[in-house]
């Protein structure tokens, strides 16, 4: 396992600026095709075939699919369902399944993620949190930055008194590349706020049973 504890830092925004807007990815969708029928051609398939014929009109969409994250706004989901709430002890979504690409190799990484948030006179909708981690995840990706941007996310809208965002995960480009170890998870942490402190941190991770080392 290897583990990354992250301090919040205000350097890396929550929401990042959107390249495409929804109608120039869909208008790229055709570049896209004929850039994966070049890269079949590059392998020394033969493109023709019929078990390649649709391929490069099905990896086109299903990479616009995995990376769709570029076209939502976490800060407007959570915003769409904030009430006011005098509860003040901590909240915790955990396991969320995370699938995300790798922005090294393009290959995916995956596993789950864990949110806190301690509320300061406002709490959101508990589906929000998961839709947040897909804002995020849905894009080319490194751990330690997905991290960063669901925590800062959170607290820039939310305004809590803190938050605690741990993603536990596996990388295919560890696992199928490179180094080829199969069983390695790679943990990442980050925490603003009261989650600073060591008591309030350690009840967080033994509620949800992640030890950092």
């Amino acid at each position: 396992m290897v583990c990354i504890s992250i301090e919040s830092s205000p350097i890396i925004p929550a929401r990042m600026t959107l390249k495409n807007t929804a109608e120039t990815r869909k208008s790229n969708l055709t570049e896209m095709k004929a850039a994966v029928h070049r890269l079949l051609e590059c392998l020394g398939e033969d493109p023709g075939r019929e078990g390649l014929l649709k391929t490069p009109k099905r990896a086109a969409k299903a990479l616009q699919f995995l990376t769709q994250g570029y076209e939502m706004d976490g800060e407007a989901i959570l915003r769409s369902a904030m009430f006011e709430e005098e509860y003040s002890e901590m909240v915790i979504v955990k396991d969320i399944e995370i699938y995300s690409l790798c922005e090294h190799h393009m290959l995916p990484f995956f596993g789950k993620a864990h949110i806190a948030y301690i509320p300061n006179g406002k709490i959101v909708g508990l589906s929000k949190l998961p839709r947040v981690v897909d804002v995020f995840a849905r894009r080319l990706q490194v751990q330690e930055r997905l991290t960063h941007q669901i925590l800062h996310c959170i607290q820039d809208t939310l305004q809590p008194l803190g938050v605690a965002v741990v993603i536990e995960a596996q990388h295919l480009c560890m696992m199928m590349r490179g180094v080829q170890k199969q069983n390695s998870v790679t943990t990442t942490s980050a925490f603003t706020g009261e989650f600073r402190k060591v008591e309030t941190r350690s009840e967080f991770l033994n509620l949800i049973g992640v030890r950092l080392h």
